[in-house]
């Protein structure tokens, strides 16, 4: 039986300043080990959503379960299950060295010296960041800021991970790394992961399903492939159509037979194959 994880139905906050924020349409369900990303414009609600799964916030009505818990009144179960990367990773970085930010957890939790110190090189190995376990977190690299983070929820090995924006300041290189990474976590340790971003091109390399947010109403939940293969979603929900795809629908009004996907090396064989078949058919 598929064990639930998270599962949020029509939650209302009201923020200090009044703004008040409903998240109603779809329930929002994650199962263990599905990997969830959620796409919405700026201002559709992506972060207030996370910030309740994380117990950030506590909402008015509705309600909110993350392992048949209410998070915001387990703190615990926060800090034991879940893993987050927040936007702004500043505001995670607690250590002063980055030996101490990953090792922060588990101190925490009263693992000894030892685990401790086999646990943070292992994850820093993972995720290339071993050579700087010693910097001093102030004066990384926004990249490196977001690598240590990330490693700071993985180190407890949760049971579900939350992500907001994560690949916001990386290179094409370390990006790719991070994506790798979590799909093995996933694969290997059967962790739910959420993902909220505006980058649709990450959609078919990081989420067996998609939710889209629009002005704070969960719309709609697709597939990768069934929502690259329909351009009106992006434009109903303003979200920008990647150029890729934008690439691939005029191919295919030009006639080419083109399938609507992220995989580079089976597009480029479609494609010549096709313009070999035509060159053909010309002469």
């Amino acid at each position: 039986m598929t064990k639930r994880v998270v599962h949020v139905s029509c939650i209302k906050h009201k923020y200090l300043d009044k703004t008040e924020v409903d998240l109603c349409g779809l329930d929002f369900i994650v199962n263990q080990g599905e990997r969830i990303v959620i796409l919405g414009s700026n201002g559709s609600g992506k972060t207030t959503l996370l910030s309740h799964i994380t117990g950030l916030l506590e909402p008015t009505s509705g309600s909110i379960e993350v392992l048949n818990r209410n998070p915001a009144k387990n703190p615990d179960l926060v800090s034991q299950k879940l893993g987050v990367l927040f936007q702004h990773v500043e505001e995670q970085l607690l250590g002063p060295t980055v030996y101490d930010d990953i090792a922060f957890g588990p101190r925490n939790h009263g693992w000894s010296k030892q685990v401790i110190k086999n646990k943070v090189y292992e994850i820093a190995d993972v995720l290339g960041i071993r050579h700087l376990l010693n910097k001093l977190c102030h004066y990384l690299s926004g990249g490196e800021k977001r690598k240590v983070a990330l490693a700071g929820a993985l180190v407890m090995e949760p049971e579900i991970l939350v992500l907001d924006e994560p690949f916001v300041e990386l290179d094409p290189i370390s990006k790719k790394e991070i994506l790798q990474t979590l799909n093995k976590y996933n694969q290997d340790k059967k962790t739910a992961i959420i993902v909220a971003t505006h980058q649709v091109e990450l959609v078919y390399k990081l989420a067996d399903y998609v939710y889209i947010l629009n002005q704070g109403e969960v719309i709609d939940k697709k597939t990768p492939k069934e929502i690259l293969t329909n351009k009106a979603i992006f434009e109903k929900n303003n979200l920008e159509l990647p150029h890729m795809v934008q690439l691939l629908y005029n191919l295919k009004q030009a006639g080419l037979d083109i399938p609507i996907t992220f995989d580079v090396d089976y597009l480029s064989k479609e494609i010549i194959d096709q313009l070999k078949l035509s060159k053909k058919e010309i002469t």
